[in-house]
């Protein structure tokens, strides 16, 4: 593995001061890690992992047991995991690190079994988007040594190992949150280690963690449920809302389709922050309301114009939890085979698609196929691809 110094790589200046410089690098070879849960971001961890170093062994621990997860039988055949365990006790006692990948409140239980059974050494960290309620069982449990709190800021509305990929932690923001007793040579470890995984890492406190992710994570959430919810229960027998349903409402909707569970987790655990401000921003629908009964043209421009300028100036980067979607828009001719020649024109020439799909919908936007590609690299090849074989293109 080739030298890497921890250095900031981003451009926003305030985030300089949560970045750190590690001299010398720990060496990630021949490190033993486990996984408690292995879906979306384990799964995808993990498969960064293997790809940055192929010497360190992962191994998972299987809950259901009977029948055995063919999830984690299908990573054991992707030579992603080493091992699968159906016990803890029995093969997690040589972990030199742990990743708590289950939903929140399942990873807090999790950490009574293994606090009898680790090495002393042994680095526990979780991946939740709540670090107050752990770091607060971590406390009780007089795990502060060996507790680093993890939230890799990165995700998709889809779930399970089968939708995980290496590139989805890369250029992602990893919010790291110790305890005031994590010994700095374990911090220094797990931070070289998101580095090496491609994802950014920064430290906070993890209170001031969870009031950030309530803003700009967990109230979203919420508001894109129970907007699709509003929907559903206002559509008529016919569903004309859910059909003619277009692309504003498609965007803004999206993480709706996460987990149930996961944010059925979240919401409890990090209710007082969420609740503080979804109060604040059900008086702020109050106003939008007032100003409608009151025909207030001025406060309407407003909040328009307002939210316009400082959505315009949140940077459009794949990093954080706002990710650059990289996708082409173009025109096809309505015929047999149309989809799958341009499929095929783009395989040849190794360009590889995350998403195609036709747009049924197109009230606010052009081209009639939609294309998605995993990295801008991709699109822009594609873009030069298609143009040379006149394709009419609306790039975004």
């Amino acid at each position: 593995m080739g030298e890497l110094r921890c250095q900031t790589q981003t451009d926003e200046s305030d985030f300089n001061k949560y970045v750190k410089i590690i001299e010398p690098i720990p060496s990630l070879d021949n490190l033993n890690i486990g996984f408690i849960g292995f879906g979306l971001i384990g799964g995808s961890i993990a498969r960064a992992l293997k790809k940055a170093c192929p010497s360190i062994k992962l191994i998972a621990y299987d809950y259901r047991q009977n029948p055995p997860s063919s999830e984690l039988q299908e990573a054991l055949f992707d030579q992603i995991l080493d091992a699968v365990t159906f016990s803890l006790e029995k093969d997690f006692t040589e972990c030199d690190l742990i990743f708590l990948c289950a939903p929140v409140l399942s990873n807090i239980n999790y950490l009574q079994k293994l606090k009898p059974i680790i090495k002393k050494d042994c680095i526990l960290t979780d991946v939740g988007s709540v670090k107050g309620n752990i770091h607060k069982e971590v406390e009780k449990l007089n795990l502060q040594k060996q507790f680093i709190g993890g939230h890799p800021m990165t995700g998709s509305e889809k779930t399970g190992y089968r939708n995980s990929y290496a590139l989805l932690m890369e250029n992602a923001y990893y919010i790291l949150t110790p305890t005031d007793q994590t010994p700095q040579d374990k911090v220094d470890l797990l931070y070289h280690l998101v580095q090496e995984i491609g994802s950014i890492p920064i430290l906070l406190d993890a209170q001031e963690h969870d009031e950030i992710t309530a803003a700009i994570s967990h109230v979203p959430h919420i508001i894109a449920a129970q907007l699709v919810n509003l929907v559903k229960n206002s559509d008529d027998k016919a569903e004309k809302m859910r059909m003619l349903a277009a692309g504003g409402f498609k965007d803004i909707t999206r993480i709706a389709s996460s987990s149930p569970i996961m944010w059925q987790n979240i919401c409890l655990t990090n209710a007082d922050s969420i609740k503080a401000l979804l109060d604040s921003y059900i008086e702020s629908l109050k106003k939008v309301s007032l100003s409608l009964s009151e025909m207030d043209q001025d406060y309407l421009f407003e909040i328009f114009d307002t939210a316009k300028d400082y959505r315009n100036s949140i940077p459009n980067t794949s990093k954080g939890i706002i990710q650059k979607v990289h996708e082409i828009y173009m025109d096809i001719k309505d015929e047999a085979g149309a989809i799958a020649t341009i499929a095929t024109l783009l395989a040849v020439n190794q360009i590889s698609i995350k998403n195609i799909g036709i747009i049924h919908n197109r009230e606010f936007e052009e081209g009639v196929l939609r294309i998605e590609f995993y990295e801008e690299e991709s699109k822009d090849k594609a873009a030069i691809l298609l143009k040379d074989y006149n394709y009419n293109l609306y790039l975004r």
